[in-house]
C-alpha cells in the first residue's frame, strides 16, 4: 500500500537524504587509484555513525539474494551495473565506479547513487555518466502532480535510448519512506500517460541504469548479488529520492556540487 507523506515527514526524509548525500560525497572524495572498495564502505559507515543514522542496505535480504547484504554501500565497477559488494579489490586508473547508498534516520529512509571515474577517464565513460545524469534530471522534471508514473519512465527511457544505451530490464526506481523499497515501482522505460497518477506526498526513488553497448541483457555474478552486463560493456547508475509536492519535485538527496 502506498503511503502519502506529510510535509513534516518529507522534511524528516530530507534529513535522512542529506546524510546519504554526505556519505556519497565522502566516498567520492576518498576514491582513488589503489583504494580498496571496502575502504570506501568504511568511509560511508563513518558518515552514518556521525549522523546517528543506520543503513537500510546492511543485512538487507530480498527473495533473490543468497545471503544478507554485507555492506552499507553497493560498489559497482566497470561492467557491474548495480548491487556490487565492496571487496578488498583495489581501484585502478580509469575505473568507472557506481556507488549506491542509503540512510535511515529517525525512522525515515533516503536512497541515492552516483557514478564517476577514478583517475584518467575515457571519453566514452564520461558520455555514459552524463547521459545517466540527464536521464535522471528528465525523470525528476516529469515528477509533478497530475502526471503519471509512465511520464517519468518515458522521460528517463527517451534520454537513454536516444543516446543509444541499453536499459537493464526488470529493475528501476521505487517508492521510499519508512522502508527503502515501497510502492510504487518506477520503471526506467514506459509509455507517457500510463500508470498511477502522481500525487503530492508521494516519495519515490528515480534511478536510471544505463548499459554502454545498447544491450539490455545482464547476468548475476557468483556472489548472488552483483548484476553485470552480459557483453562486458560498462554501466552507469545514478539515483535521487524525490518528493512530489504541490510546488513541484523536491530532491531529498541533493548533494553539494563537486
Amino acid at each position: 500500500m502506498m503511503e502519502l507523506k506529510t510535509d513534516a515527514s518529507i522534511d524528516a526524509m530530507h534529513a535522512a537524504g542529506q546524510v546519504v548525500g554526505r556519505a556519497l560525497t565522502a566516498v567520492r572524495e576518498a576514491a582513488g587509484v589503489g583504494v580498496r572498495l571496502r575502504e570506501l564502505d568504511e568511509v560511508a559507515r563513518e558518515v552514518l555513525r556521525e549522523a546517528g543514522a543506520s543503513s537500510p542496505f546492511l543485512g538487507y535480504r530480498p527473495s533473490f539474494a543468497p545471503v544478507p547484504f554485507p555492506a552499507v554501500i553497493c560498489a559497482s565497477v566497470n561492467d557491474a551495473i548495480v548491487h556490487g559488494i565492496p571487496t578488498s579489490d583495489r581501484l585502478r586508473d580509469g575505473d568507472l565506479v557506481s556507488i549506491d547508498c542509503g540512510a535511515e534516520l529517525d525512522g525515515w529512509v533516503g536512497d541515492s547513487a552516483i557514478s564517476f571515474v577514478v583517475g584518467r577517464p575515457r571519453p566514452a565513460d564520461l558520455r555514459l555518466i552524463e547521459t545517466a545524469e540527464r536521464a535522471l534530471a528528465a525523470g525528476i522534471e516529469a515528477a509533478v502532480a497530475g502526471n503519471r508514473i509512465g511520464d517519468i519512465a518515458h522521460a528517463v527511457g527517451s534520454v537513454c535510448r536516444t543516446a543509444g544505451y541499453g536499459i537493464m530490464g526488470g529493475f528501476g526506481g521505487h517508492g521510499v519512506g519508512r522502508r527503502m523499497h515501497e510502492e510504487p515501482e518506477v520503471p526506467n522505460e514506459g509509455r507517457p500517460g500510463r500508470g498511477i497518477p502522481l500525487r503530492p506526498g508521494m516519495v519515490i526513488a528515480i534511478e536510471p541504469m544505463l548499459i554502454a553497448s545498447g544491450s539490455d541483457a545482464y547476468r548475476t555474478a557468483g556472489d548472488g548479488w552483483t548484476l553485470r552486463t552480459i557483453d562486458g560493456s560498462r554501466a552507469a547508475h545514478v539515483e535521487h529520492t524525490v518528493a512530489i509536492t504541490e510546488r513541484g519535485p523536491r530532491i531529498l538527496t541533493a548533494r553539494a556540487p563537486v
